[in-house]
């Protein structure tokens, strides 16, 4: 790429931010508004509000936040460059050309120790080190700053903006990431004259006669590499190690009262300055001679390369991620459901307990963080909420039974969408906030405004390997480090990109970590359930009952048979094939749910296709056989029962202690515990009661009956202003253009301005809005309407918002002026009392 043209500046070169701003077209000041939509809260009024807002230090913030380590480290180095800037000595900083800061390059050994009292050698022929690419990315790098709007000028005169240059500039309070100090003038600052000279004198110079010309001729010392040769080459080899241990930074050392030699002799001839009593500081010039004119140790202007380290079939990565996302799906139905009933209590200040964390991941066969993860899933999917009441718990939504009705490719694409747009960042639970509370699940402080970048831009990365790629994790975590390099955002950018690729995993998005048909699909806006519905089984509608009191689904079942299933059996493996097992328990709970042993025996024989074992027929009976022979009540509770034989076995059962009962007729005992309580204590003496109401009939526990009112999805938090559309991007620079043109237009000399005028106008200072009395605005504006022509006004809204506008007045009567706004693009009614002030514009302005 050729250098950029270093002629001399220009009288048409921009003397100002908004100049430069000014000469952009509309596409430039639109791609500026596009990069920082900061900048349009509100829309500026013209190019010179825009360059103040650009210039203020939170947007510059912001700017900085998101450039990238090639363009951060150029501007790292604008910071330390002269100001304005030459491109060629820009370049030097960053490629260590010929031309350091201020004089010719360092000599290529000038780190080199030479023994005391050697004669100093000659400047070796300077030959440039090796290009990395510096020199070929910096244009770019240029361009970036510039359309970013934190640099303005022409190569031959670069101007960091003032905000940035003090943002990056190295200070003894922030040190700056090239590991510079500050320059010689910086830090002889506060010192006496009489120790300046003493410095000059040690160094070899003539004395002058003020300390101004005293520092530029250390200055000039310091950057010249024939004299710093021969300087250091009078340097004890102790002394150069002391340089050689702070030339990188950082470049503060602290030195005792009486420092050692080889300090006293660097102190002594300024090689090192004083910072505070017992601090001294390596000067900006002389680190840079000893780098060779680097502002930087490492200069990256090429992003890591992010390549396949392993490639895989891409069938075989779409079935394992179409597993992955079976396996998905039944995860979240599986917790969802398991919350139906009675699901944990919300916390006080919101979220999910620790404890109950716990049991859901108990529940779930998984650990405490990815059992977070399914919990965050679900609620961003809008599948759980809390319910709201005084004892408030969470459940699952009307949304969730609607979730159930989907096929299995559109439930699992509902929830890719939401993983991948959420905020929440289920990865920091159990994390700690700025206030040292713990992070719950489903609790306050989860939100990290930049996890959904994150998670797009991984993908990203690797949709663009060839597919079936999978890359070394640390390498895509270096080119993110690189492409947001600033500290802080750039840590938090990496623990999101780690949790992207865990639960990318987990969710079915990649597959042995390579992107997989629907997670490309995803990622491009496209539906992804066309391409993951071919790859899942097809749901079942057969089981294979065996003699061990288990039934095998050999694939997903469909739903009614899922459902009573759930209820009839537990869950004892998972895989390819769920297993599932018939116990006392899960058979009583089917009958509790309002079954009778025959609809069991139906159902089975329907859906099996193996003849049903006889043990699971004896099950049953027998469940059936002692279910609803004891009935539990509320008196607070009481048990009846018809056999007093097997109520006096109760009683004298140690077991029934806790539940506090006494016989009240010969088949009624009556208990201090509740019925729920009672009927849990029954249970697990090995019972099997039924709940009944006033009236004597059995209560039937009904599955899923539990819902939260409507609930609409978590909003995620943006982060920053939201990024303008092009329909908002056009009327911004329109605007601007317009009331640029207002407070750029050359008016005339009001009648009252002059040796002699005797008129109340007086002529606005720039950027000030005119002053006129109302009989000559009346006057002014009414001529402007009868002759078609233009005037500049002043204008100041009934919010007290002040403007400069150019408007054409059509129209005035009753107190308005009605005319065309220049400013605004459209017509528009002013009051008269709200005008300030009136002038006409210059014939060529018209």
């Amino acid at each position: 790429m050729p250098e950029p043209s270093s002629a001399t500046a220009s009288s048409s070169a921009p003397r100002s931010l908004a100049e430069a701003l000014r000469a952009r077209d509309d596409t430039a000041l639109a791609a500026l508004l596009h990069a920082r939509p900061d900048l349009l809260s509100p829309v500026p009024g013209d190019v010179t509000q825009l360059a103040t807002r650009a210039g203020t230090r939170a947007s510059v913030v912001r700017a900085l936040d998101r450039l990238d380590r090639f363009a951060l480290q150029t501007a790292e180095a604008l910071a330390v460059a002269p100001d304005p800037c030459p491109y060629g000595v820009l370049e030097s900083l960053l490629a260590g050309t010929h031309t350091p800061l201020g004089g010719a390059a360092a000599p290529a050994d000038a780190q080199t120790p030479t023994a005391p009292g050697t004669p100093a050698p000659a400047p070796p022929a300077l030959t440039a080190p090796a290009d990395n690419g510096t020199r070929a990315e910096l244009p770019r790098a240029l361009a970036t700053l510039r359309d970013q709007a934190l640099v303005w000028g022409d190569d031959d005169r670069l101007r960091l903006v003032r905000t940035a240059r003090e943002l990056l500039a190295p200070s003894a309070a922030r040190p700056s990431p090239t590991g510079l100090g500050p320059t010689v003038a910086e830090a002889t600052a506060g010192m006496s004259p009489t120790r300046v000279q003493e410095i000059v004198a040690a160094a070899g110079l003539p004395a002058t006669h003020d300390p101004v010309s005293a520092v530029a001729a250390l200055t000039g010392l310091f950057t010249d590499p024939a004299r710093m040769a021969a300087l250091l080459g009078a340097a004890p080899p102790e002394a150069r190690q002391v340089l050689d241990r702070l030339v990188w930074g950082p470049p503060y050392g602290e030195v005792t009262p009486d420092p050692a030699p080889p300090v006293r002799w660097l102190r002594d001839r300024g090689l090192l300055l004083p910072a505070s009593p017992r601090t001294v500081v390596l000067p900006r010039e002389v680190a840079l001679y000893l780098r060779g004119g680097l502002a930087h140790r490492a200069p990256e202007p090429l992003a890591p390369v992010v390549a396949a380290q392993r490639e895989h079939r891409p069938q075989l990565v779409d079935a394992n991620a179409a597993g992955q996302a079976l396996a998905a799906l039944a995860t979240v139905e599986e917790l969802v459901k398991s919350w139906e009933h009675a699901g944990p209590p919300v916390l006080r200040a919101g979220g999910l307990s620790v404890r109950d964390l716990k049991r859901t991941a108990a529940t779930l066969d998984t650990d405490e963080p990815t059992a977070a993860f399914w919990v965050e899933l679900a609620y961003a999917a809008g599948l759980l909420a809390s319910d709201g009441e005084t004892d408030e718990r969470y459940a699952p939504t009307p949304a969730f039974d609607d979730w159930l009705e989907l096929p299995p490719a559109e439930r699992w694409s509902a929830l890719a969408v939401a993983w991948l747009s959420a905020t929440r960042t289920a990865g920091t639970v159990g994390e700690q906030d700025p206030k040292g509370r713990t992070l719950a699940a489903l609790g306050p402080g989860l939100d990290r405004s930049g996890a959904p970048e994150v998670r797009r831009r991984v993908l990203e990365l690797l949709a663009a390997l060839p597919e079936g790629g999978s890359p070394d994790p640390e390498v895509l975590l270096d080119r993110l480090a690189w492409e947001r390099p600033v500290r802080g955002t750039s840590e938090l950018r990496s623990r999101l990109a780690r949790f992207t690729l865990t639960e990318a995993e987990v969710l079915g998005v990649t597959g042995r970590g390579a992107l997989s048909a629907p997670g490309r699909a995803l990622l491009e806006h496209r539906d992804p359930a066309p391409l993951l519905a071919p790859l899942l089984p097809e749901p079942v509608d057969h089981v294979l009952l065996q003699a061990d009191l288990t039934a095998v689904a050999p694939g997903p079942l469909r739903r009614p048979l899922g459902d009573v299933l759930a209820v009839l059996a537990e869950v004892e493996s998972k895989g390819g094939a769920t297993v599932y097992r018939f116990t006392p328990g899960s058979v009583r709970r089917a009958l509790d749910a309002g079954r009778t042993a025959s609809d069991l025996h139906a159902f089975l024989g329907e859906h099996s296709i193996t003849p049903v074992p006889q043990p699971l027929t004896y099950l049953i009976d027998d469940v059936a056989r002692r279910h609803g022979h004891l009935r539990v009540g509320a008196a607070s509770s009481y048990v009846r029962c018809d056999d007093d034989g097997m109520l006096n076995e109760i009683l004298a059962d140690k077991r029934s202690a806790g539940l506090g009962l006494r016989r009240l007729a010969p088949t009624v005992l009556a208990a201090q515990a509740d019925p729920t309580t009672l009927l849990d204590g029954l249970r697990a003496m090995g019972y099997a009661p039924a709940a009944e109401s006033h009236t004597g009939d059995v209560l039937v526990a009904r599955a899923d009956a539990r819902r939260t009112p409507a609930r609409a999805k978590p909003v995620p938090v943006p982060e920053g202003p939201p990024v303008p559309d092009d329909t908002l991007l056009g009327a911004a620079v329109r605007a601007i253009r317009a009331g640029d043109h207002a407070a750029t237009a050359v008016r005339k000399e009001p009648a009252g301005v002059g040796a002699a005028a005797g008129g109340s106008a007086t002529a606005p200072a720039p950027g000030e809005l005119p002053r006129t009395s109302p009989a000559e605005t009346l006057a002014t504006v009414q001529a402007a309407a009868l002759t078609g022509s233009s005037v500049w006004i002043g204008y100041v809204n009934a919010e007290g918002a002040a403007s400069q506008r150019v408007i054409a007045p059509v129209r005035v009567e009753g107190g308005f002026v009605t005319g065309y706004d220049h400013t605004a693009d459209e017509v528009r009614t002013y009051a008269l009392h709200r005008i300030t002030g009136v002038a006409e514009l210059e014939e060529e302005h018209l």
